[in-house]
C-alpha cells in the first residue's frame, strides 16, 4: 500500500480520501478548517497535518479537491504549500474542477521540484464520490505520473482515462458540464411541456427513458424536477463557476457555446431567487414559476 496525502475535505474529498484509507493506504489529510479534517481522523484514523506542505511530507501521492484556481494555488504553492514539501518522485493529482491553463501551470511548477502532475477532474457528484462510483478524467505531460495513480484512483474510480496532456483532463471535463447544462435544461423544458399538456410527468418518464431520450438526468432527476425538489446534489454556485470555466476557455479556443452561455444566464437567475444550493436540476424552476 501507498503513503498519500490528502488536501481538502468537502462533500467530495472528504468520502475520496475515506475510500483511499478503506483501501489500505496511509492517510495524512488536511483541510483549512482544522476541525474538519480532525473529524475525519476521528471517524476513520490516520492523521492530520496542520499545513498542506506537512501532509505531503513522504507522501507518494498527494491528492487535492479544493474549489478553484486560486484555491489550488494557495495550497500548492508557497512555504507552507504541497510543493515545499513534496518529495522528488511524488506524484501531486489534482481533483479539483479548475482551468487548464492552471492544470499546465502546476504541471511546468511541479516538475521543477521533480514531482509528476496529474490533472483529474471528476464526475459523479457527491453520490459518486460516498459510493466510489466516480469518472476521472486526466491529463500528464508524462504518461508514466498517470500509470502510477491510476491504481490508487480506483479506490474511488469507476472509470479513469488519461486524455492527452496536462490540462486535457480539465477540458475533458468542461466539455462534461457543456453536456450536462444542454441535457438538463432540455429535460426542464420537455417535463414542463408534459405538465402543461395535462400529462401524468412521471408516466411520461417511464416510457421515454426506454427510447433515445434516455439519460442518468433523466432517470436520475426526472421525478424530482416534477416534484420540485432540489435540496442535493450537485449546487447551482459550483456549476456556475464550472461553466465560468468552460466559458473562458472557449473566448480562448475559438469554440461557439450559444446555449451553454444562455443556460449559463438561467442558473444566474435560480441563484437570484435562492438557488445557490438547490441541485442543477432545478432549471425547471424558472419554468413552472415564471
Amino acid at each position: 500500500m501507498s503513503s498519500a496525502a490528502f488536501v481538502g475535505l468537502g462533500v467530495m474529498g472528504a468520502p475520496m480520501a475515506r475510500h483511499l484509507a478503506a483501501a489500505g493506504h496511509q492517510v495524512t489529510v488536511y483541510n483549512r478548517t482544522p476541525d474538519r479534517a480532525l473529524a475525519w481522523v476521528a471517524l476513520y484514523g490516520n492523521r492530520a497535518a496542520p499545513t498542506p506542505r506537512e501532509a505531503a511530507e513522504g507522501a507518494e501521492f498527494v491528492f487535492l479537491c479544493v474549489g478553484n484556481d486560486n484555491d489550488v494555488r494557495d495550497v500548492v504553492y508557497g512555504p507552507d504549500g504541497v510543493l515545499a514539501g513534496a518529495e522528488a518522485g511524488a506524484v501531486l493529482v489534482d481533483h479539483t474542477t479548475a482551468s487548464a491553463k492552471v492544470a499546465k501551470e502546476l504541471a511546468e511548477a511541479a516538475a521543477e521540484f521533480g514531482v509528476g502532475f496529474v490533472d483529474a477532474p471528476v464526475s459523479g457528484g457527491q453520490a459518486g464520490a460516498e459510493n466510489g462510483q466516480l469518472t476521472i478524467m486526466c491529463g500528464a505531460d508524462d504518461e508514466a505520473y498517470f500509470t502510477l495513480a491510476k491504481p490508487i484512483m480506483a479506490a474511488y474510480a469507476k472509470a479513469c482515462a488519461l486524455m492527452g496532456t496536462a490540462g486535457a483532463g480539465q477540458s475533458t471535463k468542461m466539455v462534461n458540464q457543456i453536456l450536462i447544462a444542454g441535457i438538463v435544461q432540455g429535460l426542464a423544458e420537455g417535463l414542463n411541456f408534459a405538465v402543461k399538456a395535462g400529462l401524468d410527468a412521471e408516466a411520461v418518464i417511464d416510457v421515454v427513458k426506454h427510447g433515445a431520450a434516455q439519460s442518468w438526468q433523466l432517470e436520475n432527476r426526472g421525478r424530482t424536477m416534477v416534484r420540485g425538489e432540489f435540496d442535493f446534489g450537485f449546487a447551482v454556485e459550483w456549476m456556475r463557476k464550472d461553466l465560468g470555466i468552460v466559458l473562458d476557455e472557449a473566448n480562448r479556443n475559438g469554440a461557439r457555446l450559444p446555449t451553454t452561455a444562455l443556460i449559463d444566464q438561467f442558473y444566474a437567475q435560480v441563484i437570484a431567487r435562492g438557488g445557490r444550493r438547490w441541485d442543477t436540476s432545478s432549471l425547471i424552476d424558472l419554468l413552472v414559476n415564471d
